[in-house]
C-alpha cells in the first residue's frame, strides 16, 4: 500500500473514532485558531504572522481553511528554514481585524530506534545549517568545554547524542515559573539549568552542534486529550539529532523533566528510566509541528530583529510588536476537537 493510500484509508478510519490514541498509535482532531487585533490601536496597519501546519512522514493536514476580514492575506514561507508562514494584513483604516485559521490533523506517535550497528558515511556540508550557532546558542567556549567533557570516550555519532541526551535528563530541570516555553538562552542555562522545553532542547541541540552532530528544535503544539480542549498556551519545543546513515532522530528530554515534575520523581525512580528510554528515539502522537528553526526573519519581513524562536503567532500593529506570549492580551485562542 503506498503512503496516499495509508493515510486517506486512516483518516476515513480516525474520523470514525473518539479523539485518543488508536490501535495505530496516532491521534487525529481539529485545531481552531482564532485571532482579533480589532483591540489593539486603530488608525496603524496591523500584521499578523502565524506558523502554517504541512504534512509531512510524521502528519497529515488537511481540511485547512482561512477565514477573515483582512485586506490581504497568503502563505509563504522564511528564506533560511523553508518553514510555513501564514500572513494577513489589515489596513490602517481597519475597524475590525479578524482570522481564523482551521486544520484538521492526523498524528502519528513516532518510534526510530532500530539503530544500524555501523554509521554511515556522510557530507558535514550537506548539514551546516544544523551545525552552526545561534545567535542564543553558541558552540564555543563554555559550550564546546563541556560538549567535550560530556562525550570523552565516545568515537560514534550515537554514542555522543545519548551522553548529551543523558546529562540533559539529568542535569537540566524543568520551571514552572519560566515564561511560556523559554527563550533558549544556553550560557544562561549553563549556569542555571533550569527551564521550559525551549530552554532544555536549547541546551541539547547547542550542545550536539558543539560536538559535531546535527541537531535542531522543533516547534509545534500539544493536541488535547479531551473534546473542545482549550490548547492556546499548550505551545511545546522537541528535538532531533542526525544519525549518519540512518535517518533524524527523535528526542525529547524536556518531556522527561516535565513528567519527573509533575510525578514527583526522582532520577532513580524506575518510571523516571520509562520516561527516558521512551523519549530517547520517540514522541509521542500528541503533538503538531509547526515550524523549526531559530533567528527567523519573517517573509514578509517584520520590523526589528529577527525572532529567536517561530513557535508563537507574531504580530505587529504599526511598529508596536504585540506579546505573544499572552493570548488574551494578544488576542487569540486556540481550540482542539
Amino acid at each position: 500500500m503506498n503512503k496516499i493510500s495509508f493515510f486517506l484509508g486512516l483518516t476515513l478510519c480516525i474520523l470514525m473514532m473518539p479523539m485518543t490514541a488508536s490501535a495505530e498509535n496516532t491521534v487525529s482532531g481539529t485545531v481552531t485558531m482564532q485571532f482579533d487585533l480589532s483591540g489593539h490601536q486603530q488608525g496603524k496597519v496591523a500584521q499578523l504572522w502565524i506558523p502554517y501546519p504541512l504534512s509531512d512522514r510524521d502528519q497529515l493536514i488537511d481540511h485547512i481553511s482561512v477565514t477573515g476580514d483582512y485586506a490581504h492575506s497568503a502563505v509563504y514561507s522564511d528564506q533560511k528554514y523553508s518553514t510555513p508562514i501564514l500572513y494577513a494584513r489589515w489596513q490602517k483604516d481597519a475597524q475590525s481585524r479578524k482570522l481564523t485559521l482551521t486544520f484538521h490533523v492526523i498524528r502519528k506517535e513516532v518510534r526510530r530506534r532500530n539503530f544500524p550497528e555501523m554509521e554511515g558515511a556522510w557530507n558535514r556540508a550537506d548539514f551546516a545549517l544544523y551545525l552552526a550557532p545561534t545567535s542564543l546558542g553558541p558552540i564555543d567556549g563554555p559550550v564546546k568545554s563541556l560538549a567535550d567533557r560530556i562525550t570523552k570516550g565516545k568515537t560514534t555519532v550515537l554514542g555522543k547524542a545519548k551522553a548529551i541526551y543523558d546529562w540533559t535528563c539529568e542535569n537540566m530541570y524543568r520551571d514552572p515559573k519560566t515564561r511560556g516555553c523559554g527563550k533558549g538562552d544556553v550560557c544562561l542555562l549553563l549556569n542555571r539549568p533550569g527551564g521550559k522545553c525551549t530552554d532544555i532542547h536549547s541546551v541539547f541541540v547547542a550542545l550536539c552542534r558543539a560536538a559535531g552532530i546535527p541537531a535542531r528544535e522543533i516547534f509545534g503544539i500539544r493536541l488535547g486529550k479531551k473534546p473542545g480542549q482549550d490548547i492556546s498556551t499548550w505551545q511545546h519545543c522537541w528535538a532531533e539529532f542526525y544519525l549518519p546513515g540512518y535517518d533524524w532522530v527523535p528526542v525529547d528530554p524536556a518531556d522527561v523533566r516535565k513528567k519527573m515534575l509533575k510525578g514527583h520523581l526522582r532520577l532513580s525512580d524506575a518510571k523516571t528510566r520509562t520516561y527516558r528510554d521512551y523519549f530517547w528515539g520517540g514522541w509521542d502522537a500528541y503533538r503538531v509541528k509547526l515550524a523549526v528553526g531559530r533567528d527567523i526573519q519573517l517573509n514578509p519581513p517584520q520590523k526589528g530583529a529577527p525572532l529567536n524562536t517561530f513557535g508563537y503567532p507574531f504580530a505587529q500593529v504599526g511598529d508596536k510588536i504585540l506579546d505573544h506570549l499572552n493570548p488574551k492580551t494578544f488576542s487569540y485562542r486556540f481550540t482542539f476537537h
